[in-house]
């Protein structure tokens, strides 16, 4: 059983569809980040797998169940939207205590500490929560998110409004909590480079149709597969490099540039396998190097393609 399932999930408003057959999983322990630009309906995917909102068609389930139903399954849940909530005039432990009460979380003191320590504000537990700063804030608000220890955090757009180093420390946190805290994170994001660096899985939206869902490895490559560039220290080796490649069970695919060979890998870890056969064959290498697009690059293709479309 996956953590979230979306299934052919569509959802029109006043007569417009912003949703339409939209399927994704997210696994248990994944950071997944879910794109788009904005209006793309990402806050009401979120919504709609939250109970808030009705699918018009489709199914959504997170731990398996329906949370517009199951009291039970929300109790096992935590969400950040934009507002923090958060009251400016109690103090972050006050705040923190507030929720704990309503979650019915056991040792409250002890877990209130714990969350401070984690999100770095401590030595501010006593102060009013409006003289934070934004990014002090918001990580106010990502405790407030996990106090009863959720299976599933959704976090929309947690880095919105943040300076460069606050975007770090949200970053940071995030990678923390699905380490230390063993949790699903579903992640709302336009910072691409931010979902890169954390996110193992992600989906694009657009028109209202997910255009790409993969691991980040695998979209980010040249071909849609784990690809490398081996640099050969003598081109002449060219011919001997290519059949040498070409006999390897795990290679899908080899084109030769030069003093150079473009290879697209059908496993992932590979890589090793290949230089020791080069290597094997006598044949000199100069460099490898991973062979990829950044995230940003793939994200506009997508996005370019469904507004052309449009």
């Amino acid at each position: 059983m996956s953590a979230v399932e979306v299934r052919g999930l569509s959802r029109s408003f006043d007569g417009r569809e912003i949703l339409r057959d939209v399927s994704f999983t997210v696994g248990h322990g994944e950071v997944f980040g879910y794109l788009g630009p904005n209006g793309a309906g990402k806050t009401t995917t979120i919504r709609i797998l939250l109970g808030l909102l009705a699918p018009g068609a489709g199914e959504v389930r997170v731990l398996g169940r329906d949370l517009a139903s199951d009291d039970d399954a929300r109790a096992r849940v935590g969400v950040l939207f934009d507002n923090n909530g958060l009251a400016d005039r109690m103090s972050a432990a006050d705040n923190l205590a507030y929720y704990a009460g309503l979650y019915g979380v056991e040792d409250p003191a002890e877990r209130i500490d714990e969350l401070l320590a984690l999100v770095d504000l401590a030595d501010r537990r006593d102060d009013p929560v409006g003289t934070f700063s934004t990014g002090m804030k918001r990580k106010l608000g990502i405790a407030r998110a996990i106090l009863h220890r959720p299976e599933v955090v959704f976090l929309d757009e947690p880095s919105s409004g943040l300076d460069p180093g606050a975007q770090r420390m949200v970053r940071d946190l995030i990678l923390e909590l699905s380490r230390r805290e063993e949790m699903t994170v579903f992640l709302n994001s336009h910072h691409l480079d931010e979902v890169q660096r954390i996110c193992s899985t992600v989906a694009i939206l657009a028109g209202g149709r997910i255009r790409a869902f993969d691991t980040v490895a695998n979209l980010t490559s040249a071909s849609g597969r784990p690809a490398v560039t081996v640099s050969l220290a003598d081109p002449g080796d060219r011919a001997r490099a290519c059949e040498t490649v070409g006999r390897l069970p795990f290679v899908a695919g080899c084109d030769a540039d030069g003093g150079a060979l473009h290879c697209t890998l059908a496993d992932p870890g590979a890589t090793p396998d290949l230089v020791a056969a080069l290597v094997g064959a006598n044949i000199r290498i100069e460099e490898v190097r991973r062979s990829s697009r950044s995230l940003e690059e793939i994200y506009l293709e997508h996005v370019g393609r469904a507004e052309g479309g449009a």
